[in-house]
Parts: C-alpha cells; structure tokens; sequence
C-alpha cells in the first residue's frame, strides 16, 4: 500500500530512519498498522525495499569504526543519556504498543516503557566495569593477551508480541559492545519502533549507529544475507528461524536465535494449589498467550487431578477480558485477526479431538469489535496431541494428568521446545532439583519471570544463544589472542 492510500494520521511515521535522519522509502510505500480492540487503521509506517536496506547497512558501516573505536566510558555516557531518553517516553511507549498488540497496559508499562531503558543503562553499567585486557600466562612461560572486540554491524529482526523489550534485548548489547545496529521491527507494532529513534536523536548518538528500516518478510530476507551484516539477531517463530539459521550457516555469519516454546508447569503434590492459580495469569496466558515462554501445558498429578482442574478452570475463568488499556485487563485482543483466526482453529482441534473443554472455546459473547479469544481450558489431553504439541501461541492451556515425579519430567521433555518452564512445590530444594532434569534454557520455581542479569534462551527447536545478563554481551563480541 503506497502512503498516499492511507489518511494521515498524528502517529503515521512515513519516514525511515537512517544515518541519524528521516528518509523517504525509496518507493514511498507504507504500511498500515491496525488498532487489535478496535479494528480500525492506527496509523501507518514507511515500508523499506531492499535499497533502504542497502542505504542502512551502509550508513551502519561507516559508523562502526568510529562507535567501535571510542572508549568503553563514552560509549557508556552515550548509552546512559539514550536510555533517560527512553524512560522519558515509558509511559506513551506503553499505550501505543499495547493499542498496536492488545497487550494488557498493566503489563506493557513494564515490558514496553521501561524495561528498555533497563536494559540499557545495565549494559552502559556493565561495559564501564568491564576490564580491557585478560592477560593469560602459558605453561611455556610466554603470555597471551585476549582480546573482545565488536562483532561488526548487526541486523536485528524482532516480532510484535513484546516489540519494545525483544529489540532492546538486541540493541543494548550490540551498541555496548560497539556494534551498529540495523533494526527490522515487524509490520505489526511498526509504529513504536521509531520510539528507538525519537530516543536515540535526543540523546545525540551519533549518525548511523542505529537505523530502522521497517518491512516484511522479504525486507528481513534479504537484510539476513546482506554482505554488509556481520552478526544476526533474531526473535520470531522456529520455522522462520531455522531458514535464517540455515542462510547464516552458508554465509559462515554469527546468528542468535531466540525461538518458539511449548513450555510446561508441573506441579507436584505438595505444591500449594492457591498459590498457582494466582499466578497462572503472570505464568500461562501472560500477553494473552501470546508468549513464547509461556507455560500453556499444565502438568498435574493423579493424586491432585480434579482439584487442580477445577483451580485452573475458576482462575482462568475469571480473568478479567476487554480493552487493553484499562488497568483492570488481564487478557485483551489477539494482535491480528490472522492470528484469532489461528487459535480459533487450534481449539477446533481441540473439541474435534475430544479434549474435555472446562471454559472458553471461542470468542467471548458479545465482543463484536476487537480480535478476542476466550481464555480457554481443556483437561484430559495427552501429551501426544496436536495441542500438547503445537505452539498455539494464544489464551489456549491443557491439563495433563500423571503418575509420578519421572513421569511428570519425561512429558514436560517430550516437546521439540525447550525455552521456558515452572515447577510447583512447598521444597524448594525438590523443586530445584527437578528443574534440573527439565531440557529448558529457563526454569521457574514456584514463579517465573525473566531475569535481566541472568541469561534466557532455549535449547532444542527454542533457539540458539542467549540474551540478557553478562552473558548476552558475548554474541556481539569477537575474541582475539595477542601472543607474546
């Protein structure tokens, strides 16, 4: 859709940003960015063809020996000033994000606003402590000194469930290490990626070390396999992340793959029930399911079945539904009605299956406008199915009966994903120990929430990599060896 199709609108942003200023698409295209409770045109965002790619890729090349040559510090007072920038912004930040996605406002103010400012300021933190040089001696009396420099210029492609959090996630490190940065939002939430640029303009980086070139699939294609990127990162669904990790196993180009989850619950038998279904909302349904680490597979045991089925169905029954940016809402519209339609269809095989539906099972009565599902329950699924298997990616859980502690960790195992996962126990100790024994990159004990000083990622079809904590740095870094 070309821009003059689409009314202006006080948050079309037309333009694309590169090389520290606004630039028209090289075809004047845009897309349209469509309100989840209302249905109705938000406003629109430039949409880059591949020579707005090359037009960024460039202006990051010729910004990186500069932002990669200056000291740790200066690059950390820059970071600081950026990320004051961006907690300036939380609170617009917030709405617009969740009037894009339908994500409750209670939790976007944290996730959107100010998580990425967070984020940032811990990785200014974190390169200004850093030390320079690791000066190792050899067992034949010489010395080596190792060396960590920036990997090179980095294009970072992100989805629309947590738009704001998923790219600081990938711009705070990478511009700490000295990486310039090309970001490719999604369509969906194109909107508030230029939040990154308001905030970046104001806090006076210089030109060129982040550009956003918003646009589709074939927009990130072709940026994956630019000659000019050195390193991809990249959050989306596993199908899209094994050909860009297949493309960047050709081009022999570092890439950090942060992918689907099936994740599971497993509460044990001495686990305090109340207490889980408090938190099942936070836990399984967080984002309206639209999550990737969400636990939507509950585990129960024989002993507690009904009693936790019954718990499970009376919390998510009561979750309270509608528009996003009331403070009450915990679960509000799917972002598409692509994606209702998905998930719509996922509970058609439940039922056709012949899953015991406890509540939900379509879309709520007399919700006309917006794309909204009902919270949804089935019990009595087998770990086999298409629905225990399958991302579903919304408000859809099931419930899993059996026998004993093996049994509970050989089902929470069987899946192809292995990003997140929580473990229910009044022994912290039992808990821990059986989180072990789960094949996940992330575990919670009696909770679950993500750690910004503590790596998350997954194993198995969840990805490669990790990101946040120390550990989220090292992708964007190259390491030498200096022999003396």
């Amino acid at each position: 859709m070309t821009a003059s199709a689409i009314p202006e609108s006080a948050l079309d942003r037309l333009d694309l940003f590169v090389d520290g200023r606004w630039v028209a698409p090289a075809d004047g295209a845009s897309t349209e960015v469509v309100e989840a409770a209302t249905e109705k045109t938000l406003g629109a965002a430039a949409a880059a063809s591949p020579s707005d790619v090359d037009r960024a890729v460039d202006a990051a090349r010729r910004a990186l020996p500069a932002w990669r040559g200056m000291s740790a510090a200066a690059r950390a007072d820059l970071l600081d000033a950026f990320a004051a920038q961006l907690k300036a912004r939380a609170k617009s930040t917030a709405a617009l994000s969740s009037r894009e996605n339908g994500m409750p406002i209670s939790l976007s103010v944290g996730v959107n606003g100010y998580a990425p400012s967070m984020m940032v300021a811990y990785y200014a933190d974190l390169i200004r402590t850093a030390d320079a040089d690791d000066v190792r001696p050899s067992a034949l009396g010489s010395r080596t000194v190792v060396r960590h420099d920036a990997v090179g210029v980095v294009a970072a492609i992100t989805p629309w469930n947590y738009p704001q959090s998923l790219a600081a996630m990938k711009i705070a490190p990478a511009l700490a290490a000295g990486c310039t940065v090309v970001l490719k939002p999604s369509p969906e939430t194109a909107l508030d990626a230029y939040v990154f640029a308001d905030a970046a303009l104001a806090a006076g980086l210089p030109d060129g070390v982040l550009n956003i070139v918003s646009g589709g699939r074939e927009v990130g294609a072709y940026l994956v396999e630019h000659p000019g990127v050195d390193k991809v990162a990249f959050t989306g669904s596993t199908g899209a992340g094994r050909a860009i990790g297949q493309a960047c196993g050709r081009l022999l180009r570092p890439v950090t793959l942060e992918l689907g989850g099936k994740s599971a619950s497993i509460i044990l038998d001495d686990a305090d029930i109340e207490q889980f279904a408090a938190q099942l909302g936070a836990v399984s349904l967080v984002n309206n399911g639209q999550t990737c680490h969400a636990c939507t597979r509950i585990l129960a045991p024989r002993s507690r079945y009904d009693e936790i089925v019954d718990a499970v169905t009376s919390a998510v029954s009561d979750l309270t539904l509608g528009d996003p940016l009331d403070k009450a809402t915990r679960i509000g519209p799917l972002v598409t009605q692509a994606q209702r339609d998905r998930v719509l269809n996922y509970i058609e095989i439940g039922r056709s299956a012949g899953h015991r539906l406890t509540t939900g099972g379509g879309v709520p009565t007399g919700q006309d406008v917006g794309w909204y599902v009902a919270p949804t329950v089935f019990a009595d699924v087998d770990n086999s199915a298409r629905l225990a298997q399958e991302e579903v990616f919304g408000p859809v859980l099931t419930i899993t009966e059996y026998a004993d502690e093996d049994e509970a960790v050989a089902i929470a195992n069987d899946s192809e994903y292995g990003l997140g996962g929580t473990v229910w126990t009044a022994d912290t100790e039992r808990g821990i120990a059986l989180a072990d024994r789960v094949e996940s990159g992330t575990v919670g004990v009696n909770h679950y929430a993500l750690d910004l000083g503590a790596p998350f990622g997954g194993v198995k079809a969840s990805g490669l990599g990790r990101e946040l904590g120390p550990e989220g740095l090292t992708p964007y870094l190259r390491t030498k060896s200096i022999y003396l």
